[in-house]
């Protein structure tokens, strides 16, 4: 943990005095780094080894006693690596000499941009573009904390950066915007969009995300990727493509329960059907999902009339009679094992509700075939880091247009196979986040569909 405290120049024993109780009650001190200098004294960053939350507190009180100081904050061990930020730019070329600076920078840089300028193309080879994907957010729908705003989104929008880099190679830069109005993000972004090779759309809430994501798409010539529907889409569909090989269903045969129809809830429905799905029951807090109900948007109106064949009516707890796959994207604790008994033969749950899912796996044991959750303290999980980036990977390589069905589909088999057929067991249907093959394979198979649906603009690749 860190402790923040302002310390006075003038009183030369308020470190000791600090160092003292901090301990008496068990702390360990292991760094001091000043942070902010003043006119008569400081502000310091003191690192202390803690046990536990508990052992924290009293530190932090402990502290407090002490008034040769000032106490001002207290940060827990996550917050050390935030601080400061967690990406940053460094430069591919070194920058030593005056030739270097003539030739990055003025005046060679000019014989560069001219080239560009009448070619615009060259700027895929010539510039960062074809390797770089903007991270763009309204704060709107932040993990599971809701519209919690720009700045408070970055964090998330940074660790994304960096998944982007550490498993693809992929240069990624968080944009945080200050509006929600759906025209003015669709403008910004449009206006980005020369610099870089492909967008990936983060953490806007629905229904605004579709308009937003149909409307890029249709307007740019670059993938356009909006990663909560579309990545979870893919990384279920692969959980389920491999779930089904255990329990011996087909998909046609199956009921599906889905629990939040929202952006991921739609977009993971909408890849069932792909596969032959055709009962899909989608539950929102009101219940069942049907043509005529009350209160639904044009997205969840959408979702009744394609979806719910038999027009059940009902709470989400009567939707799970019979079911075959229950498909949680929604709060935390909606079910319990009675809803489990109450489903099919060798049932399949995937409860992806964070951090806490719709129930909790000690539950589930004895009672269903397959358990997933988006948590990664449990066996499968369903992380859409085993998408986004092997499928942007893919889409750079081979300078798509767009990010098609085709494409998502091939990244969803590509995953499933990550799991060989003698590996496939029940806690184990979908790779580790850190299998390192699983980005190579996903790019290749997001190649090879965007070349055969014609949206590849490079085809030497394979």
């Amino acid at each position: 943990m860190i402790l923040r405290l302002k310390f006075d120049n003038t009183n030369f024993a308020a470190m000791a005095a600090v160092a003292n109780s901090i301990a008496q009650v068990g702390g360990e001190i292991t760094t001091v780094n000043i942070v902010e200098s003043l006119k008569n004294g400081s502000i310091r960053d003191i690192s202390v080894r803690v046990v536990s939350p508990e052992h924290a507190k009293t530190v932090i009180d402990a502290v407090k006693e002490v008034t040769e100081v000032k106490y001002i904050d207290s940060f827990g061990r996550t917050f050390l690596i935030h601080q400061g930020g967690k990406i940053e730019v460094q430069n591919r070329i070194p920058l030593n000499t005056t030739d270097d600076l003539s030739r990055a920078y003025t005046p060679g840089v000019a014989e560069v941009c001219m080239a560009i300028h009448h070619d615009v193309k060259k700027a895929w080879d010539l510039t960062i573009k074809k390797n770089c994907v903007a991270v763009v957010t309204d704060g709107t729908a932040v993990l599971g904390l809701g519209d919690i705003g720009p700045e408070a989104a970055l964090p998330v929008m940074e660790g994304k950066a960096m998944l982007f880099k550490k498993f693809a190679g992929v240069n990624a830069w968080p944009i945080c915007l200050n509006t929600k109005d759906t025209e003015e993000i669709i403008r910004i972004v449009k206006a980005l969009a020369p610099g870089f090779g492909g967008i990936n759309l983060e953490d806007i809430s629905a229904p605004r995300c579709f308009e937003i994501e149909r409307r890029l798409q249709a307007e740019l010539d670059i993938p356009v990727f909006h990663d909560d529907q579309h990545g979870t889409a893919v990384v279920t569909t692969a959980a389920f493509i491999n779930a089904i090989k255990l329990v011996n269903k087909k998909p046609q045969d199956m009921k599906v329960v889905v629990s939040g129809v929202g952006a991921a809830g739609t977009a993971c429905s909408k890849m069932l059907m792909q596969l032959g799905v055709r009962n899909i029951i989608g539950c929102d807090r009101q219940g069942a999902l049907y043509p005529g109900r009350s209160g639904m948007n044009a997205a969840k109106e959408w979702f009744a009339e394609n979806t719910n064949p038999d027009r059940k009516k009902g709470t989400l707890k009567e939707m799970m009679s019979g079911a075959d796959l229950f498909l949680g994207l929604s709060s935390p604790g909606l079910l319990d094992e009675n809803d489990l008994k109450a489903m099919n033969k060798d049932p399949i749950v995937f409860a992806m509700a964070n951090p806490t899912p719709e129930i909790m796996p000690e539950k589930t044991y004895g009672l269903v075939a397959v358990m997933a959750t988006g948590r990664s303290d449990y066996p499968n999980q369903i992380n859409n880091v085993l998408c986004f980036p092997g499928i942007f990977r893919g889409a750079l390589d081979c300078l798509a247009t767009t990010i098609n069905e085709e494409m998502k589909m091939a990244a969803a088999m590509a995953i499933a196979e990550g799991v060989q057929a003698s590996q496939l067991i029940p806690e184990y249907i979908i790779p580790s986040t850190f299998d390192e093959t699983v980005v190579p394979r996903v790019a290749k198979a997001v190649i090879q569909a965007a070349i055969e649906t014609g949206v590849a603009r490079k085809m030497d690749l394979l």
